[in-house]
């Protein structure tokens, strides 16, 4: 793939009722073997949209008929020249419902649940757990964008956009 080229996907942040977090361990790059949430590239050709292809994603990974409104929009973060490769633009998106149970093994990987202080002892992608992770969590009801230049190497430089933490109680999901 050419660094010049641009990868747009969406990530996928599902929870079950008892407030622990759907995460899968990557079978294929990037990030192969470590644990993100699912999600997928966008169907740029057909015009796709990040909520539709988020739903798509949730209905080919996890076996789950959602529809793009069944998704909250929660972040955008753009990364330029990850692991000095491509350029990415990743939409985060919240699912509104509970996940009842663990979806089965996927042939890009297999699936558990975490809670957030378990996530921290995982092996996930540095940038997961020192950037994306937090804002996440801070913004989950709220939304933030970032970019990130990956090209410094292991000194990414992380610039917040726009941060908007909310502290509405219309958002049910915590």
């Amino acid at each position: 793939m050419s660094p010049n080229s641009l990868q747009i996907a969406t990530l996928l942040y599902c929870f079950n009722a008892d407030g622990k977090v759907l995460l899968m361990q990557r079978k294929r790059q990037p990030n192969q073997g470590l644990w993100s949430p699912p999600g997928g590239k966008l169907n740029q050709k057909q015009g796709e949209s990040p909520h539709a292809c988020a739903a798509r994603e949730a209905g080919e990974e996890l076996g789950i008929a959602a529809k793009p409104e069944d998704f909250m929009l929660t972040g955008i973060v753009s990364e330029k020249a990850y692991e000095g490769e491509q350029h990415w633009m990743m939409f985060l998106f919240k699912y509104k419902g509970y996940l009842l149970n663990l979806p089965p093994a996927h042939e890009e990987g297999h699936f558990d649940f975490f809670s957030f202080s378990q996530i921290e002892n995982l092996n996930i992608p540095d940038t997961d757990r020192n950037f994306i992770w937090p804002l996440f969590r801070k913004h989950s009801k709220g939304f933030f964008a970032v970019e990130c230049d990956c090209q410094l190497g292991n000194d990414f430089n992380w610039k917040m956009l726009q941060s908007n933490p909310a502290t509405s109680n219309l958002d049910q999901y915590d």
